[in-house]
């Protein structure tokens, strides 16, 4: 009887490695606004803006209406003007001596002084006719030189005030210099005031 054959060795298993796989880059969020996010967005946009609009709505409301200031600032321009068109002689307009006189001794009556002459005006004659006459002139509801109401200006008032003044190497003391202040006041109550100064750099020229 013949001996069994050998049997061979079976090699044992081999281990397999797994495939490798390449690993992806991890996404990225999608970019914007969570809903939580863009709602605190809009709250606090909203309350900043209702601030704004209230210190807006407060300072408007404080505010002088533009309209009436430049319609007081028209008005004050105007009887400025008028008032600085009038002579400024030594002497009142009536005296004898008006186109003369080189000084206020010259007058054949007494030296023109701040303020109207009694039973002078600015509409009827005997009008002004010296810039000294505006002096303490005040209206309520403007009115021209003819005593005629300006249509649209019943509510505001105006006064006008004419004082010595230095101005330049003139001193206020030599009285040959003179501030007019002319003041208007809106019908909301809101004053604009408006200076200019005249000199008396035509002392002869009368009305």
């Amino acid at each position: 009887m013949l001996p069994p054959a050998p049997v061979a060795p079976v090699p044992p298993p081999t281990a397999l490695t797994p495939p490798r796989r390449r690993q992806r880059p991890a996404r990225r969020a999608a970019g914007g606004f969570t809903l939580i996010e863009l709602i605190v967005f809009i709250v606090v946009v909203s309350a900043a803006l209702a601030g704004v609009l209230r210190i807006f709505t407060q300072a408007t409301a404080a505010s002088a209406d533009p309209m009436q200031r430049r319609q007081a600032l028209a008005i004050a321009e105007s009887l400025l003007d008028e008032v600085m068109l009038m002579p400024f002689t030594f002497c009142d307009g009536d005296d004898a001596n008006v186109e003369t006189a080189t000084s206020s001794a010259g007058c054949a009556g007494a030296a023109d002084a701040l303020g109207a002459e009694a039973g002078e005006g600015r509409f009827a004659p005997p009008q002004f006719d010296h810039v000294n006459d505006y002096n303490g002139l005040a209206m309520t509801g403007i009115v021209d030189i003819t005593n005629a109401a300006v249509a649209g200006l019943a509510g505001y008032s105006a006064s006008i005030a004419v004082a010595p003044a230095a101005l330049g190497t003139i001193t206020a003391a030599s009285g040959d210099a003179l501030r007019i202040t002319v003041t208007v006041t809106a019908p909301g109550g809101d004053t604009l005031t408006l200076d200019g100064y005249r000199s008396r750099h035509a002392p002869h020229a009368s009305l």
